[in-house]
Protein backbone atom coordinates (compact mmCIF):
# COMPACT_ATOMS: atom_id res chain seq x y z
CA UNK A 1 0.00 0.00 0.00
CA UNK A 2 1.54 3.51 -0.96
CA UNK A 3 0.48 6.57 1.36
CA UNK A 4 1.28 9.85 0.70
CA UNK A 5 0.36 13.39 1.39
CA UNK A 6 1.37 17.30 1.84
CA UNK A 7 0.94 17.33 5.65
CA UNK A 8 3.40 14.88 7.64
CA UNK A 9 1.45 15.33 10.20
CA UNK A 10 -2.02 13.72 8.75
CA UNK A 11 -0.36 11.09 7.44
CA UNK A 12 1.67 9.86 10.64
CA UNK A 13 -2.08 10.44 12.09
CA UNK A 14 -3.28 8.05 9.59
CA UNK A 15 -0.77 5.66 10.22
CA UNK A 16 -1.43 5.49 13.63
CA UNK A 17 -5.12 4.81 13.15
CA UNK A 18 -4.41 1.85 10.49
CA UNK A 19 -2.07 0.23 13.06
CA UNK A 20 -4.61 0.14 15.33
CA UNK A 21 -6.64 -2.09 13.21
CA UNK A 22 -3.08 -3.78 11.55
CA UNK A 23 0.10 -4.89 12.10
CA UNK A 24 1.94 -3.11 9.57
CA UNK A 25 5.30 -1.59 8.86
CA UNK A 26 6.67 1.50 7.48
CA UNK A 27 9.03 0.70 4.71
CA UNK A 28 10.10 4.32 4.34
CA UNK A 29 9.76 5.84 0.80
CA UNK A 30 8.48 3.36 -1.92
CA UNK A 31 11.19 1.98 -4.12
CA UNK A 32 9.28 -0.77 -5.46
CA UNK A 33 5.94 -1.31 -5.88
CA UNK A 34 3.94 -3.60 -8.17
CA UNK A 35 6.52 -4.42 -10.51
CA UNK A 36 7.37 -0.98 -10.72
CA UNK A 37 11.19 0.37 -9.62
CA UNK A 38 11.07 4.01 -7.96
CA UNK A 39 14.57 6.00 -8.23
CA UNK A 40 14.11 9.24 -6.23
CA UNK A 41 16.60 12.16 -7.19
CA UNK A 42 16.40 16.09 -5.74
CA UNK A 43 15.00 16.90 -9.67
CA UNK A 44 11.83 14.54 -9.22
CA UNK A 45 11.26 10.48 -9.60
CA UNK A 46 12.09 8.06 -12.30
CA UNK A 47 10.14 4.85 -12.47
CA UNK A 48 11.30 2.33 -14.75
CA UNK A 49 10.84 -1.68 -14.64
CA UNK A 50 14.15 -3.18 -15.61
CA UNK A 51 13.82 -6.06 -13.92
CA UNK A 52 10.44 -7.03 -15.13
CA UNK A 53 11.59 -5.86 -18.77
CA UNK A 54 14.32 -8.39 -18.24
CA UNK A 55 12.35 -11.36 -16.95
CA UNK A 56 10.61 -10.81 -20.51
CA UNK A 57 13.09 -11.62 -22.55
CA UNK A 58 14.72 -14.20 -20.90
CA UNK A 59 11.30 -15.72 -20.70
CA UNK A 60 10.94 -15.41 -25.12
CA UNK A 61 14.77 -16.49 -25.16
CA UNK A 62 15.16 -13.24 -26.59
CA UNK A 63 18.23 -11.80 -24.14
CA UNK A 64 20.78 -11.74 -26.03
CA UNK A 65 19.12 -10.78 -29.16
CA UNK A 66 20.08 -7.91 -31.67
CA UNK A 67 18.28 -4.16 -31.24
CA UNK A 68 16.05 -2.42 -33.12
CA UNK A 69 15.88 1.31 -33.68
CA UNK A 70 12.06 1.60 -33.31
CA UNK A 71 9.04 -0.58 -32.03
CA UNK A 72 7.42 -1.05 -35.44
CA UNK A 73 8.47 -0.95 -39.16
CA UNK A 74 6.86 2.03 -40.85
CA UNK A 75 5.80 -0.73 -43.52
CA UNK A 76 2.99 -3.87 -42.39
CA UNK A 77 0.55 -3.74 -44.42
CA UNK A 78 2.17 -7.35 -46.44
CA UNK A 79 1.69 -9.37 -43.29
CA UNK A 80 1.66 -13.35 -44.07
CA UNK A 81 -1.53 -15.47 -43.53
CA UNK A 82 -0.19 -18.78 -42.26
CA UNK A 83 -1.76 -18.78 -38.56
CA UNK A 84 1.27 -19.41 -36.28
CA UNK A 85 1.03 -22.59 -34.76
CA UNK A 86 1.63 -21.48 -30.69
CA UNK A 87 -1.00 -18.97 -30.11
CA UNK A 88 -1.00 -19.35 -25.98
CA UNK A 89 2.46 -18.23 -26.56
CA UNK A 90 1.88 -15.59 -28.33
CA UNK A 91 -0.58 -14.18 -26.31
CA UNK A 92 1.10 -14.42 -22.91
CA UNK A 93 3.64 -12.60 -24.38
CA UNK A 94 1.84 -10.17 -25.76
CA UNK A 95 0.07 -9.80 -22.26
CA UNK A 96 3.44 -9.18 -19.85
CA UNK A 97 3.74 -6.41 -22.50
CA UNK A 98 0.88 -4.33 -21.83
CA UNK A 99 1.92 -4.41 -18.47
CA UNK A 100 5.47 -2.45 -19.03
CA UNK A 101 3.43 0.05 -20.81
CA UNK A 102 2.59 1.74 -17.33
CA UNK A 103 6.15 2.97 -17.79
CA UNK A 104 7.25 3.12 -21.74
CA UNK A 105 4.70 5.00 -23.47
CA UNK A 106 6.95 5.00 -26.33
CA UNK A 107 5.69 1.12 -27.05
CA UNK A 108 2.09 1.84 -26.56
CA UNK A 109 0.82 1.65 -30.03
CA UNK A 110 3.17 -0.99 -31.02
CA UNK A 111 1.51 -3.45 -28.19
CA UNK A 112 -1.87 -2.11 -28.76
CA UNK A 113 -1.36 -3.03 -32.40
CA UNK A 114 0.33 -7.08 -31.92
CA UNK A 115 -3.14 -7.28 -29.16
CA UNK A 116 -5.51 -6.74 -31.56
CA UNK A 117 -4.48 -9.62 -33.57
CA UNK A 118 -4.04 -12.02 -30.11
CA UNK A 119 -7.34 -14.03 -31.15
CA UNK A 120 -5.80 -15.35 -34.19
CA UNK A 121 -2.36 -14.78 -34.40
CA UNK A 122 -0.02 -15.54 -37.51
CA UNK A 123 3.63 -15.70 -38.46
CA UNK A 124 3.94 -12.50 -39.36
CA UNK A 125 2.16 -11.08 -35.93
CA UNK A 126 4.74 -12.99 -33.88
CA UNK A 127 7.78 -11.40 -35.75
CA UNK A 128 5.78 -7.79 -35.42
CA UNK A 129 6.16 -9.17 -31.78
CA UNK A 130 9.66 -10.05 -31.95
CA UNK A 131 10.51 -6.42 -33.22
CA UNK A 132 9.14 -5.39 -30.19
CA UNK A 133 11.10 -7.68 -28.12
CA UNK A 134 14.29 -6.15 -30.01
CA UNK A 135 13.52 -2.96 -29.52
CA UNK A 136 13.05 -3.40 -25.73
CA UNK A 137 16.66 -5.01 -25.55
CA UNK A 138 17.90 -2.14 -26.93
CA UNK A 139 16.24 0.12 -24.75
CA UNK A 140 16.20 -1.40 -21.08
CA UNK A 141 17.32 1.47 -18.97
CA UNK A 142 14.37 3.50 -20.58
CA UNK A 143 11.61 4.88 -18.03
CA UNK A 144 9.19 7.47 -17.08
CA UNK A 145 11.03 10.99 -15.44
CA UNK A 146 8.80 12.96 -13.05
CA UNK A 147 10.28 16.16 -12.79
CA UNK A 148 9.39 18.99 -10.06
CA UNK A 149 8.19 21.72 -11.69
CA UNK A 150 5.80 24.78 -10.94
CA UNK A 151 3.71 24.53 -14.01
CA UNK A 152 0.66 22.53 -12.68
CA UNK A 153 -1.58 23.38 -15.56
CA UNK A 154 -3.11 20.63 -17.70
CA UNK A 155 -2.53 20.34 -21.73
CA UNK A 156 -3.46 17.86 -23.79
CA UNK A 157 -2.60 16.65 -27.37
CA UNK A 158 -4.64 14.27 -29.29
CA UNK A 159 -4.22 12.85 -33.04
CA UNK A 160 -6.15 9.67 -35.03
CA UNK A 161 -4.65 7.89 -37.88
CA UNK A 162 -8.00 8.48 -40.43
CA UNK A 163 -8.42 4.44 -41.65
CA UNK A 164 -5.51 3.26 -39.97
CA UNK A 165 -6.70 -0.46 -39.59
CA UNK A 166 -5.83 -1.88 -43.09
CA UNK A 167 -8.20 -5.22 -42.15
CA UNK A 168 -11.34 -3.11 -41.56
CA UNK A 169 -10.60 0.36 -41.89
CA UNK A 170 -11.12 1.64 -38.35
CA UNK A 171 -9.62 4.35 -37.49
CA UNK A 172 -6.57 4.83 -34.36
CA UNK A 173 -6.99 7.64 -31.39
CA UNK A 174 -3.73 8.23 -29.08
CA UNK A 175 -4.13 11.03 -27.03
CA UNK A 176 -1.46 12.08 -24.10
CA UNK A 177 -2.51 14.47 -21.19
CA UNK A 178 0.69 16.38 -19.55
CA UNK A 179 0.72 18.49 -16.22
CA UNK A 180 3.25 20.83 -16.87
CA UNK A 181 6.37 18.55 -18.07
CA UNK A 182 5.05 15.71 -16.58
CA UNK A 183 3.42 12.86 -18.68
CA UNK A 184 0.08 12.03 -16.74
CA UNK A 185 -1.67 9.50 -18.91
CA UNK A 186 -1.86 8.54 -22.41
CA UNK A 187 -3.92 6.13 -24.91
CA UNK A 188 -3.62 4.40 -28.35
CA UNK A 189 -6.69 2.91 -29.20
CA UNK A 190 -8.52 2.00 -32.30
CA UNK A 191 -12.23 3.16 -32.78
CA UNK A 192 -15.46 0.82 -32.28
CA UNK A 193 -16.78 2.07 -35.81
CA UNK A 194 -15.52 2.76 -39.00
CA UNK A 195 -15.23 6.86 -39.53
CA UNK A 196 -16.78 8.30 -42.71
CA UNK A 197 -14.54 10.86 -42.67
CA UNK A 198 -11.05 12.34 -40.96
CA UNK A 199 -13.00 14.84 -39.23
CA UNK A 200 -15.47 12.12 -37.98
CA UNK A 201 -12.45 10.09 -37.08
CA UNK A 202 -10.40 13.80 -35.47
CA UNK A 203 -13.46 14.11 -33.11
CA UNK A 204 -14.13 10.99 -31.91
CA UNK A 205 -10.54 11.29 -30.48
CA UNK A 206 -11.25 14.90 -29.18
CA UNK A 207 -14.09 13.58 -27.42
CA UNK A 208 -12.32 10.72 -26.31
CA UNK A 209 -9.73 13.36 -24.76
CA UNK A 210 -12.08 15.53 -23.37
CA UNK A 211 -13.38 12.74 -20.93
CA UNK A 212 -10.50 12.06 -19.75
CA UNK A 213 -9.17 15.80 -18.99
CA UNK A 214 -12.54 15.84 -16.99
CA UNK A 215 -12.06 13.47 -15.08
CA UNK A 216 -8.34 14.39 -14.63
CA UNK A 217 -9.98 18.09 -14.02
CA UNK A 218 -12.05 16.93 -11.16
CA UNK A 219 -9.35 14.67 -9.80
CA UNK A 220 -7.28 17.83 -9.02
CA UNK A 221 -9.92 20.08 -7.35
CA UNK A 222 -10.38 17.13 -4.93
CA UNK A 223 -6.30 17.75 -4.56
CA UNK A 224 -7.00 20.94 -4.09
CA UNK A 225 -5.04 22.12 -7.08
CA UNK A 226 -6.65 25.04 -8.89
CA UNK A 227 -7.07 25.21 -12.20
CA UNK A 228 -7.59 29.26 -13.22
CA UNK A 229 -7.55 28.58 -17.30
CA UNK A 230 -9.00 26.56 -19.59
CA UNK A 231 -7.44 23.14 -20.33
CA UNK A 232 -5.57 23.83 -23.84
CA UNK A 233 -5.60 20.68 -26.26
CA UNK A 234 -3.93 20.33 -29.19
CA UNK A 235 -4.93 19.15 -32.28
CA UNK A 236 -3.41 18.90 -35.88
CA UNK A 237 -6.76 19.01 -37.65
CA UNK A 238 -7.69 22.28 -38.97
CA UNK A 239 -11.46 21.59 -39.50
CA UNK A 240 -11.73 20.26 -36.29
CA UNK A 241 -10.85 22.46 -34.40
CA UNK A 242 -12.80 25.29 -36.22
CA UNK A 243 -15.33 23.39 -36.27
CA UNK A 244 -15.25 22.60 -31.97
CA UNK A 245 -15.08 26.75 -31.59
CA UNK A 246 -18.20 27.46 -34.69
CA UNK A 247 -21.09 25.51 -34.99
CA UNK A 248 -21.88 27.19 -38.51
CA UNK A 249 -20.54 23.76 -40.30
CA UNK A 250 -23.00 21.68 -37.78
CA UNK A 251 -25.52 20.71 -40.60
CA UNK A 252 -22.36 18.78 -42.14
CA UNK A 253 -21.42 16.73 -39.31
CA UNK A 254 -24.57 15.40 -38.24
CA UNK A 255 -23.07 11.80 -38.60
CA UNK A 256 -21.41 11.98 -35.70
CA UNK A 257 -23.49 14.05 -33.98
CA UNK A 258 -22.91 13.18 -30.40
CA UNK A 259 -19.18 13.89 -30.18
CA UNK A 260 -19.42 17.32 -31.81
CA UNK A 261 -21.82 18.13 -29.13
CA UNK A 262 -19.71 16.86 -26.24
CA UNK A 263 -16.84 18.70 -27.35
CA UNK A 264 -18.29 21.77 -28.55
CA UNK A 265 -20.54 21.91 -25.10
CA UNK A 266 -16.87 21.86 -22.72
CA UNK A 267 -15.09 24.64 -25.36
CA UNK A 268 -18.27 26.50 -24.78
CA UNK A 269 -18.69 26.40 -20.85
CA UNK A 270 -14.86 27.65 -21.37
CA UNK A 271 -13.42 24.55 -19.42
CA UNK A 272 -11.32 23.43 -22.76
CA UNK A 273 -9.65 25.66 -25.46
CA UNK A 274 -8.76 23.65 -28.59
CA UNK A 275 -5.95 25.04 -30.51
CA UNK A 276 -4.37 24.06 -33.80
CA UNK A 277 -1.30 22.73 -33.82
CA UNK A 278 2.13 21.25 -36.68
CA UNK A 279 1.19 17.96 -37.22
CA UNK A 280 5.33 17.71 -36.79
CA UNK A 281 4.91 18.95 -33.31
CA UNK A 282 1.79 16.81 -32.18
CA UNK A 283 2.94 14.50 -29.51
CA UNK A 284 0.47 12.27 -29.90
CA UNK A 285 1.21 11.59 -33.48
CA UNK A 286 3.31 8.33 -31.57
CA UNK A 287 0.41 6.91 -30.50
CA UNK A 288 -1.51 6.29 -33.53
CA UNK A 289 1.04 5.03 -36.47
CA UNK A 290 4.52 3.41 -36.68
CA UNK A 291 7.11 6.04 -36.95
CA UNK A 292 10.62 6.39 -38.82
CA UNK A 293 13.67 6.41 -36.31
CA UNK A 294 14.63 10.33 -36.19
CA UNK A 295 10.94 11.97 -35.77
CA UNK A 296 9.86 8.54 -33.13
CA UNK A 297 13.00 9.54 -30.71
CA UNK A 298 12.32 13.33 -31.05
CA UNK A 299 8.80 12.24 -29.69
CA UNK A 300 10.01 10.03 -27.54
CA UNK A 301 12.13 12.32 -25.38
CA UNK A 302 9.32 14.96 -25.16
CA UNK A 303 7.27 12.64 -23.45
CA UNK A 304 9.63 12.39 -20.85
CA UNK A 305 10.90 9.03 -21.05
CA UNK A 306 14.73 8.16 -21.05
CA UNK A 307 17.74 6.99 -18.73
CA UNK A 308 18.57 7.29 -15.50
CA UNK A 309 22.44 8.53 -15.35
CA UNK A 310 23.44 6.45 -18.28
CA UNK A 311 25.45 3.62 -16.84
CA UNK A 312 24.81 4.54 -13.08
CA UNK A 313 21.94 1.30 -11.89
CA UNK A 314 21.51 -2.07 -12.53
CA UNK A 315 18.56 -3.70 -11.15
CA UNK A 316 18.92 -6.92 -10.52
CA UNK A 317 16.42 -9.42 -11.79
CA UNK A 318 13.65 -10.64 -9.67
CA UNK A 319 14.81 -14.06 -10.23
CA UNK A 320 18.18 -13.86 -9.47
CA UNK A 321 21.44 -14.34 -12.60
CA UNK A 322 18.63 -14.87 -15.30
CA UNK A 323 22.12 -16.23 -16.98
CA UNK A 324 22.88 -19.29 -14.38
CA UNK A 325 18.96 -20.38 -14.37
CA UNK A 326 16.62 -22.66 -16.63
CA UNK A 327 13.29 -21.23 -18.31
CA UNK A 328 10.76 -19.01 -16.06
CA UNK A 329 8.28 -21.63 -14.40
CA UNK A 330 5.28 -19.85 -12.45
CA UNK A 331 5.40 -19.66 -8.80
CA UNK A 332 6.08 -17.82 -5.94
CA UNK A 333 8.76 -14.42 -6.52
CA UNK A 334 11.40 -14.17 -3.96
CA UNK A 335 11.14 -10.87 -3.63
CA UNK A 336 9.83 -9.53 -0.55
CA UNK A 337 6.40 -8.28 0.16
CA UNK A 338 6.14 -4.76 -0.05
CA UNK A 339 3.66 -4.59 3.46
CA UNK A 340 3.38 -6.87 6.21
CA UNK A 341 0.22 -6.91 7.49
CA UNK A 342 -2.15 -8.79 10.17
CA UNK A 343 -5.58 -8.26 12.12
CA UNK A 344 -5.42 -7.93 15.63
CA UNK A 345 -7.30 -10.54 18.02
CA UNK A 346 -11.20 -9.98 17.94
CA UNK A 347 -10.97 -9.41 21.99
CA UNK A 348 -10.59 -5.97 23.03
CA UNK A 349 -9.94 -7.30 26.23
CA UNK A 350 -6.83 -9.71 25.89
CA UNK A 351 -3.77 -8.02 26.73
CA UNK A 352 -1.02 -6.61 24.01
CA UNK A 353 1.61 -8.58 25.56
CA UNK A 354 -0.64 -11.50 24.23
CA UNK A 355 -1.01 -10.62 20.22
CA UNK A 356 0.17 -12.68 17.56
CA UNK A 357 2.58 -12.21 15.81
CA UNK A 358 2.20 -10.37 12.61
CA UNK A 359 2.25 -12.85 9.54
CA UNK A 360 4.39 -11.89 6.10
CA UNK A 361 2.01 -11.62 3.52
CA UNK A 362 3.46 -14.42 0.85
CA UNK A 363 3.20 -13.42 -2.87
CA UNK A 364 1.61 -16.82 -3.92
CA UNK A 365 1.34 -14.92 -7.69
CA UNK A 366 3.67 -14.28 -10.55
CA UNK A 367 3.58 -10.79 -11.69
CA UNK A 368 4.35 -12.14 -15.09
CA UNK A 369 1.41 -14.70 -14.78
CA UNK A 370 -1.13 -12.47 -13.22
CA UNK A 371 -0.99 -10.56 -16.89
CA UNK A 372 -1.04 -13.32 -18.98
CA UNK A 373 -4.34 -13.61 -20.80
CA UNK A 374 -4.09 -16.94 -21.26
Amino acid sequence: MLLTGSDEALVQKLLLALNKRFFMKDLGPPKYFLGIEIKSYDGGMFLHQLSYAKDILHAAAMSDCSPMPTPLPQDIDNLNSDLFPEPTYFKSLAGKLQYLTITRPDIQFAVNFVCQRMHQPTVSDFGLLKRILRYLKGTINLGLHIRKHQDTSLTAYCDSDYGGCKETRRSTSGFCTMMGPNLLSWSAKRQQTVSKSSNEAEYRTLTLTAQELTWLSALHRDLGIAQTKSTLLQCDNLSAVYLSANPAFHNRSKHFDTDWHYIREQVALGLIETKHMPATEQLADIFTKPLARLPFVKLRDKLGVGEFEVGTFSTPSLRGDIGKQGPLKSGPLESKPTVTIQKLPKSKDAPATKRREPLVLSNKYDPLELINPG
